[in-house]
């Protein structure tokens, strides 16, 4: 699925990687990074979804890389929006956002 970023408003939310912070590095005005604060990795959304994808994993054995692989990419396309929202709809970026002067 392409989005339409002309039209669209784009969070990412980014560690404080100095590669976030380069002084070339050019963001498109419908782009907004929200930082997070240093070592704080349980404040990162996809965390939240690499644990609900574990809860299907952690007990399989896996031939090689590749089945790995593939029961990643199947439980991915699997996840509906719904479910995707529910593991990182967090408060503080809801509120970020809310306040933020965008526009």
């Amino acid at each position: 699925m392409r989005v339409n970023t002309a039209k669209s408003l784009n969070v990412l939310q980014v560690d404080n990687g100095l590669f976030h912070k380069a002084k070339r590095l050019q963001i498109p005005e419908n782009i907004v990074l929200l930082f997070q604060p240093a070592h704080s990795p349980e404040l990162n959304p996809i965390e939240r979804v690499w644990e609900y994808l574990k809860q299907y994993l952690k007990w399989e054995l896996f031939d090689n890389l590749e089945h790995l692989r593939t029961q990643v990419a199947q439980l991915l396309a699997e996840l509906t929006p719904e479910i995707a929202a529910s593991l990182t709809s967090y408060d503080f970026i809801l509120n970020a956002l809310s306040v933020a002067n965008i526009f």
